[in-house]
Order: C-alpha cells, then structure tokens, then sequence
C-alpha cells in the first residue's frame, strides 16, 4: 500500500484528480449522486473526463464532463439534434474524437456519435438498425483501432443473439459477426452479487457479451459475455476479414483466460487485463500469465464496477454503479445512491484510447 505521502504526491502530479480522497489502495476520484449515475467513462489527450450517464437511472444528461474544478457539465454543450436518448459506450481516440454509442432498450434505432472534442463540434454520426442489430439489443461497449480505422461493438442482444459488430469508420459499412458464438453469449451460470443470485424482471440474469478492449498495437480484442468466467480475444485482421465465414471466424476466436463475471474490462501497454469483479465489489488483474488476482476490493466504493478508462501514465479511472440495485435488476426504483468514480494505479503504462 502507499504511504500517505505517496499518495498526495501522486495526486498532486495528475490534473484529473482535483477534487480526489484517499480509499484504500486506490484513490476516489469523484463521489456523485443519482442526478449523474456513472456508465463508461472516457479521458483526452489533454486529460479532460467524459462520462456517459447510466440509463437504468434515467438521468437527463446522457452524456457530461467532469470539469477539474469538482463541477459537472452537459456534454455536448453545443448544438445537437437530435437530442441523445441514452448512451453507454464512451471512448476518446487519439485524434480527440469522443466516441458515444447511443442507444436505447425501448427504440429500433442506435447511433454511433464521434464528436471533436477540440472543435466542439460534430465529426460523424452512423445509423444502426435492422437487420445489424436484433431484438432486446443494446449498444454497449466498444473498441476504437485506429490503425485500420474500424470500431468493434458489443451488441447484447436477447438470447442467443449476442453480437459484436464490425464498423468501419471510413465508409460506415457495418457487419454482425459471431452471433450465437460460445464467446459472446452468455453462460448458463448464476451471477450473485453481494450474496444474492441476480434476477432481471423476475429470472435469473445471463448477460451476453458487453466488456471489450483492444490492445495498444491494434493486434487483439479481447471481450467477454458479462455472464461468464472466460474471457475470449480474436485479431484485429480476422475481425475485418470480411471473406471469412461465420464458421471460419469463429474457429480463430481464442479462449484467453479465466475471469469472474464483470461489466468492464481495460488492458495496459504491457497486456494486464483490469476487469470488472462483481461477485467480489472488486477490480481485478489478468496478468500476461493469464493468472486473475483481485487487486482493489471494496465493498462500500466498488460496488458494481462498470467501466474502465486509461488516463495515460500509470493511471486509470474506473466507475461504480451499484447497477445490481436499479430497477433494471431490482425491480424497484432506487430513490437516493452514492455512486464513485475511483482511480488507481495500473502495472504499465496505461495507454489513452481505451
């Protein structure tokens, strides 16, 4: 554990954590309450902090900035029509494009929104619709490779329909691929949470796919089913290989280590693997030994462990959402929460972009 000066000193060194307590081993960055319930979380070159808004909460802004002076602030803060109707995946790539997967579980259509940050305005925007996605679905996370200029989304659909798909950001051209795949549905496993077996709308949850990441050389995405206890990667060069069947991409999919069930996952520049541990109210490590070690556990601060984000050096920012408590799983409207944006110390260096 760090000693106190450690601590302050490295506090005092990063510009993101100006309104920082100390927690542990790891370091609160930010305390926020229902009006700004926390989903994924996104850092700049430059080292501003986006967050998009938890839709299970239904909080106006879906999508702010955590300004360093403590204060909170719609984003986008300029003209955008139409409005955002939710949004869980949040990137900034390196050439300042925050990246927003808009969605929402109640309409049958998502957008893909790249914003500049630096022009404040619109870059692009992508339609997606029927057939690419399927019922129940939502756009849930994503991965940015720059290198070939594609994203790779997450789609959790209902049943056997869990999906990623494959956009390029050039053309707009989108494909479905390894639907029904062992990698992206979910495991006929239960998923307890703080003792308690997790239900959404009276069943037992299974999840399928949602955490992804990419490593720093656009090489591997690595991704997961959240009801699961493996994590799966595949290359970037099978995922675009438009010429390969579903069968074929399928057979290159490799079964990469074992992980607890979790909604989020991020790598450094060495390939650690930070995930999101649910059964624990824990963040854990996958080192480059494939070996999973529970690194922050916290049973008030990490409760539900949603979304990652690399802020450059050894830093990294995760959000916590107690999502297990919202009526998406509970059935009952939680009037009042403390939710946290915590941060820590990565084992390399954590590269932005992810």
């Amino acid at each position: 554990m760090k000693t106190i000066t450690g601590l302050l000193l490295l506090i005092s060194s990063l510009s993101l954590s100006a309104c920082a307590q100390t927690q542990n081993d790891f370091v609160v960055f930010r305390e926020l309450g229902m009006d700004v319930p926390p989903a994924n979380i996104a850092v700049s070159q430059e080292g501003r902090v986006f967050m998009s808004t938890h839709q299970a909460y239904g909080a106006e802004n879906k999508v702010v900035e955590l300004l360093p002076n403590g204060e909170v602030r719609k984003y986008p803060d300029a003209k955008f029509n139409p409005e955002l109707t939710g949004v869980l995946g949040t990137i900034v790539d390196k050439h300042d494009i925050l990246w927003m997967l808009n969605t929402n579980w109640d309409f049958p259509l998502g957008r893909v929104i790249g914003w500049d940050i630096n022009k404040n305005e619109l870059h692009k925007v992508f339609y997606i619709t029927r057939p690419i996605f399927k019922d129940a679905y939502i756009l849930n996370d994503m991965a940015v490779d720059r290198t070939n200029d594609m994203m790779y989304i997450t789609d959790t659909s209902a049943g056997e329909t869990s999906a990623l798909l494959v956009l390029d950001l050039n053309t707009g051209d989108v494909r479905r691929v390894l639907e029904g795949s062992v990698s992206t549905v979910a495991e006929d496993k239960q998923m307890v949470v703080e003792v308690k077996v997790l239900h959404m709308q009276g069943v037992e949850a299974r999840v399928g796919v949602n955490p992804i990441t990419i490593d720093v050389n656009d090489e591997w995405v690595y991704y997961a089913p959240m009801t699961s206890e493996v994590i799966y990667r595949v290359k970037t060069s099978d995922l675009i290989d438009a010429s390969l069947s579903s069968v074929e991409l399928d057979a290159r999919v490799e079964k990469y280590a074992d992980k607890p069930m979790g909604d989020g996952i991020t790598i450094d520049a060495a390939g650690n693997l930070y995930v999101s541990d649910l059964t624990n109210n824990a963040i854990g490590v996958i080192n480059t030994e494939r070996e999973y070690s529970i690194l922050h556990k916290d049973d008030k601060v990490l409760s539900w462990v949603e979304g990652f984000a690399n802020a450059g050096a050894n830093r990294m920012l995760a959000t916590a959402n107690k999502l297990h408590q919202s009526a998406a799983f509970n059935n009952e409207e939680m009037k009042s929460s403390e939710f946290y944006i915590v941060e820590f110390e990565s084992m390399a260096e954590a590269t932005l972009g992810r």
